[in-house]
């Protein structure tokens, strides 16, 4: 009741508000009436290993919220809404201390045919090593995702979510606190939904962090796929890089805006980030914002950049002498552009697997 009370009271944002510059509140509001707090259904989710075998011990996905989030530096309005309309569809990630598998591990959410949602907290135990994917699927008009937890000191996680819903719209906001010392690769890959509204916020408040945030969007048709990524450096001796590959054809549009800051006291922090955008088509849009906040003096470097631009003919030329068609040439040279991102995304076996899956979408959108 006290997020309904909070996001009730809150004002609705408008174009000059950072987060929804490009996408407004009420186009990723499941009803549209932004009045209002819908009650949406429960999606299936279940926790496995990525090859089917037995859970190692250590690692459980409990129903219920184990903690109060913490949403002081997240947007109020996204995450109030999304944490009141979660009230009976929590789940709680818990990893012991220590724990470790040298297989991913992979939380499956089916979001089925109607609105649901879904808040997963995750609470990953200190000097904890194993690599993690959470995979949305489903055929639901729209979808919510609330991902909050902390990344607790030492631990070394690969967390990768993958959209991949065949309609509607998705709505996800994480807000995660990466501990001392904590090593961390943040992976999105989105290749679903019409629309996807992203609000992905990491917190470095202690000293030691790292953490490397990659994105490998592929938007096809009419989609709408827009991504806010935020690296908070609270503390000395941090570490962030952010690279975002998106790759857009038909009459799509991607957007993918950062915002790295650096308050004082953070000495010693080493911030940068970098998009590239590879355009498919003359209809498609990629827009690109990277931004600095730097409010301590003695940092180790900070730098951003953008880089849009077609499909290379030389090398598309350089294929088809080699037996290529016009498909598989362009089909392979973006898979090699969104690869560069994804490879760093995990170990041999988990880039196999989200090669397998990025595959299947270059398939389709050949058909």
């Amino acid at each position: 009741m006290e997020s309904s009370s909070r996001y009730l009271s809150l004002e609705k944002p408008n174009k000059a508000d950072h987060l929804w510059r490009y996408t407004p509140w009420k186009k990723v509001h499941p009803t549209g009436d932004v009045s209002e707090i819908p009650i949406l259904g429960q999606p299936e989710i279940s926790l496995g290993v990525i090859d089917g075998s037995d859970l190692p011990p250590g690692i459980e996905l409990k129903l219920g919220a184990a903690v109060k989030p913490d949403f002081s530096r997240s947007s109020a309005l996204t995450n109030s809404f999304l944490h009141a309309s979660a009230e009976s569809s929590q789940w709680t990630l818990v990893v012991d201390k220590g724990f470790s598998s040298e297989k991913p591990i992979i939380i499956e959410v089916d979001t089925g045919d109607s609105p649901s949602i879904a808040h997963i907290s995750l609470e990953i135990g200190k000097a904890s090593e194993f690599e993690l994917i959470t995979r949305v699927t489903g055929r639901s008009e729209w979808f919510g995702l609330l991902r909050t937890g902390q990344i607790k000191d030492g631990a070394v996680v690969n967390d990768v979510v993958i959209g991949l819903l065949e309609r509607g719209t998705m709505l996800r906001s994480d807000s995660i606190d990466i501990c001392r010392d904590a090593q961390v690769i943040a992976g999105t890959v989105s290749s679903g939904s019409e629309r996807t509204k992203s609000d992905l916020r990491y917190i470095m408040g202690e000293s030691g962090g790292n953490i490397r945030v990659l994105g490998s969007i592929l938007s096809t048709d009419s989609m709408h796929l827009d991504h806010h990524i935020e690296i908070h450096h609270e503390a000395p001796e941090t570490y962030s890089r952010l690279s975002w590959h998106s790759a857009c054809g038909g009459k799509s549009r991607t957007i993918g805006t950062g915002m790295l800051t650096i308050r004082e006291g953070s000495r010693g922090a080493d911030a940068a980030q970098i998009f590239h955008n590879l355009l498919l088509s003359k209809s498609a849009e990629a827009d690109s914002i990277p931004e600095l906040e730097v409010m301590e003096n003695d940092v180790v470097g900070c730098g951003h950049g953008t880089a849009n631009g077609p499909i290379d003919e030389e090398q598309m030329f350089y294929l088809k002498t080699r037996g290529f068609d016009e498909d598989d040439a362009k089909r392979s040279l973006i898979a090699a552009f969104l690869n560069s991102t994804l490879s760093e995304m995990g170990g041999e076996t988990l880039h196999g697997w989200l090669v397998g899956e990025l595959t299947l979408q270059l398939e389709a959108l050949d058909a």
